[in-house]
């Protein structure tokens, strides 16, 4: 019995999951989630029990000195709640942590238990892979769902994906069966700079986000991140001949597939985010560009030198002996250096 005392009536609430590990080239999705528990002050209430789903010599708690008593810092999967107001108050339930080592059926029903006490209306996962296409072109995301209904009513793909899978796609189908909406959000990350960070893929998720759920999300420095992210991969790039060919190569395929988009519908999403940052409040940005919590237009393509050039890796959640019992997952996923849903795109 899943008993969640102490958590408020949430308004309209939807969970928005990330997991470290295979669906998380650059560490996209869960810097996302990372991002929205930061700006939004999230208030922990649950960990999963990691030995119920974790191999620690895979991924090993560490031990660290606490006033000269030793400690151990178990990695963990974490349910958090952000209380968002405004005009449309709309509550979150974040869902950060690692791509479980074992018994994947049981940890997709315990999180779905979660999202069932706490009445969510919608759950969003958000992925990363890795694949060919530009750092200099805006990041693509895909939106993918395995409810027809649902990709008709809010113009996403239903996804005829066929392989191998993830945690992602996993606990999609879980919330599908279950009877729970389910989308999945995934950005494309240029191979060829897959290591982390990467703001710009983390900011186009949540702008993608945003405009999934109809909220204005804070972006802090993410833009600001992302302006000096694409600073040094162009710089990186202009020192080898051979990347720039390659990279001007994958401009204009992309350039060309993409002209009828680029042309309509990505305006006119700009332009509506445009219209909801201006009601949000406080200075707007025009279309094009991305606002910063300050308020300044802040477009993160093709930007002067800014910034710090290496935005800090954020902090993996943890928890100690201290937590009164609540477990942990683990500490790192390694990921493969192929993109692990093939060249057909991503999986559901």
């Amino acid at each position: 019995m899943i008993e969640l005392d102490g958590v408020p009536e949430l308004v309209d609430p939807v969970m928005v999951a990330a997991f470290e590990g295979w669906n998380d080239a650059g560490d996209a999705a869960s810097t996302a989630v990372a991002h929205l528990d930061s700006e939004w002050k999230g208030e922990v209430f649950a960990a999963l029990d990691a030995e119920d789903y974790y191999d620690f010599q895979v991924n090993r708690p560490t031990v660290w000195l606490d006033g000269g008593v030793r400690k151990i810092t178990w990695p963990t999967t974490r349910l958090s709640v952000v209380r968002v107001g405004g005009d449309k108050p709309r509550d979150l339930v974040l869902v950060r942590g690692i791509e479980p080592s074992m018994r994947w059926r049981s940890f997709c029903n315990e999180l779905l238990g979660f999202a069932h006490e706490l009445g969510v209306e919608l759950v969003v996962i958000l992925g990363a892979l890795l694949g060919d296409t530009p750092h200099t072109r805006p990041v693509p995301v895909s939106g993918v769902t395995s409810d027809p209904d649902l990709a008709r009513t809010m113009d996403l793909e239903e996804t005829k994906y066929e392989g191998p899978t993830g945690i992602v796609g996993i606990l999609q189908e879980a919330c599908t069966h279950a009877g729970v909406p389910a989308v999945s959000l995934w950005a494309a990350v240029p191979h060829y700079v897959s290591q982390p960070p990467n703001p710009k893929a983390t900011l186009a998720l949540l702008n993608r986000l945003e405009d999934l759920i109809d909220m204005r999300i804070p972006l802090g420095e993410l833009p600001e991140d992302a302006r000096a992210w694409q600073v040094g991969v162009d710089q990186l790039a202009a020192e080898d001949s051979e990347v720039a060919e390659y990279v001007q190569t994958l401009e204009e395929a992309r350039d060309t597939a993409e002209l009828p988009e680029a042309s309509g519908e990505a305006i006119a999403r700009e332009f509506e985010r445009y219209l909801r940052r201006r009601d949000g409040g406080g200075p707007a940005a025009p279309p094009g560009s991305h606002a910063t919590e300050s308020g300044d237009a802040a477009p993160f393509l093709r930007d002067t030198p800014g910034g710090r050039t290496r935005p800090p890796k954020p902090q993996r959640p943890e928890t100690t002996d201290d937590d009164a019992g609540l477990a942990e997952g683990p500490a790192d996923s390694p990921e493969g250096s192929e993109d692990p849903e093939g060249p057909e795109g991503p999986e559901d």
